[in-house]
């Protein structure tokens, strides 16, 4: 059966979660007669759709003009950062695509580079999404279908043949419906305290790929937890003239000094000041009061990312007893997400700003946050008034290098991200209906194959236009930065 994406038909109305299990099921269950599984490998023709270079050019209207170049230049290295770099060309296309019409917080960025290791709270190591700049509700499949490109580009970008991408993205997509089934039949307190530790991520993959993989995984392991303030702060810092100061590595790392004259420069150093003094209201009572053993030290620009290259980012080194006890956050612009213009605003939407946003679906949809993740509202130098979020710059934060990795060893990370989305749209969307949509879903994971395929050719093609762009002049590339 083939579905062209203006035939489709919307799924059936989703019964309320007060209507009980029973009922929440069949309701998802029928959901599927509106939107059958084949209907979920439709990607609508490229007629009709909006220029992707043109969408790219819009991002960059807002962002800082001379950093711009250097997100192209990282696009460009190969169609896998061009994908990791266009989540608002995605969004375009995902919202052209049929849908089950059940809706839960979405990452809105789930590609495969973007789940990775962090500290919980309790100094434990664990695996999760990583990346919420794009969070939003929107359609559960949104999340999933990114998920699975992203899987077929780094297969053909690392060599696998289309049998082996197929059974990497199957897999994946199998552990994803598993997942949500075990997950609709759980109470709610279990569901929201499931999370994947990496010592037990460790266990579970011990039989799954070879020797040589797993002590890559252990040294990984090893190198996640020396990741943190201290080791950032020993790097990026040194004593100039008797005070600690951000030492400059430009353009990706520009101290404030260097970066505005003297007026402008503490102009902003008061800005700044006064964000940290906002941020730390959206703070729990007794984070705030641990925010408050520290004082501010100095600011420098920084690049981050691919796809968030000339947003504004600063880096705020700040101290506690004394220099040696830093405290490193990253104050991060936040635009709105590349979903909000297609699944719209919710007159409930639970926040006022979009740094409100990012920190509301991050706390929504990751196992454990960062104790210092929050938000603040800042009038910019332009006039301008711009939101951001603030979290710790970096805490044992590691994520795994997808460029190498085999066939096994793929198939093991998408599993592993497939049941980490999985539980993430569980503790936000109704489980239950989207368990009973999933039911018997082998059809699902073909028609999530045959889309991987349809949308890495698209990607393919994008690279190759963003490309053009690049040799015709249109857009200013800088490599290599």
């Amino acid at each position: 059966m083939t579905i062209r994406a203006a035939d489709r038909t919307e799924a059936a109305p989703a019964v309320g979660r007060a209507a009980g299990p029973a009922a929440r099921y069949a309701a998802g269950r029928s959901a599927r007669h509106h939107v059958p599984f084949d209907a979920q490998a439709v990607l609508a023709p490229a007629e009709g759709r909006a220029d992707p270079v043109e969408l790219l050019e819009g991002q960059a209207a807002t962002r800082v003009p001379e950093l711009v170049p250097i997100r192209y230049g990282r696009m460009l290295v190969s169609p896998l950062t061009f994908f990791r770099g266009a989540a608002v060309i995605m969004a375009a296309d995902l919202a052209r695509t049929p849908s089950s019409g059940m809706f839960s917080q979405l990452c809105g960025d789930a590609h495969l580079s973007n789940f990775g290791v962090f500290a919980s709270p309790e100094r434990r190591l664990v695996f999760d999404i990583n990346d919420f700049d794009e969070t939003h509700p929107g359609p559960w499949e949104w999340d999933l279908k990114r998920l699975v490109a992203s899987l077929v580009v780094a297969a053909r970008q690392n060599g696998l043949r289309r049998k082996a991408r197929a059974d990497v993205v199957a897999s994946t997509v199998a552990r994803y419906r598993q997942a949500m089934t075990t997950f609709a039949q759980q109470r709610e307190l279990k569901v929201w305290y499931a999370r994947a530790d990496v010592d037990e991520v460790g266990l579970l993959a011990k039989n799954q790929v070879s020797k040589a993989r797993r002590k890559t995984f252990a040294e990984a392991q090893a190198k996640a937890r020396t990741r943190d303030s201290l080791q950032v702060f020993r790097k990026l810092t040194a004593v100039v003239d008797g005070r600690r100061r951000i030492v400059a590595d430009p353009p990706l790392l520009v101290p404030i000094e260097d970066l505005l004259p003297d007026a402008d420069r503490t102009q902003l150093e008061t800005q700044l000041r006064g964000v940290l003094d906002g941020y730390a209201a959206t703070l729990a009572p007794d984070r705030r009061h641990l925010f408050g053993s520290f004082q501010f030290v100095d600011l420098a620009r920084k690049v981050v990312g691919v796809g968030s290259v000339g947003t504004r980012c600063w880096m705020v080194l700040l101290s506690g007893r004394d220099e040696d006890d830093p405290l490193l956050l990253q104050v991060k612009e936040a635009p709105p997400s590349v979903l909000a213009t297609h699944v719209g605003e919710s007159a409930t939407a639970p926040w006022d700003s979009e740094g409100e946003r990012v920190v509301t679906g991050q706390r929504l949809m990751q196992a454990a946050s960062d104790i210092f993740l929050g938000w603040q509202t800042v009038d910019g130098f332009d006039g301008r008034v711009r939101d951001f979020y603030v979290r710790q710059l970096r805490d044992w934060k590691g994520s795994a290098v997808v460029e190498t990795m085999d066939v096994r060893t793929l198939a093991v990370y998408g599993a592993l991200c497939g049941w980490t989305l999985a539980r993430a749209h569980a503790r936000t969307g109704d489980r239950i209906a989207i368990a009973g949509y999933l039911e018997h879903g082998a059809g699902f994971d073909a028609a999530m194959v045959e889309f991987g395929e349809l949308y890495a050719d698209r990607n393919e093609q994008d690279f190759r236009r963003l490309t053009e762009a690049a040799a015709a002049g249109r857009i200013e590339v800088h490599r290599g930065v």
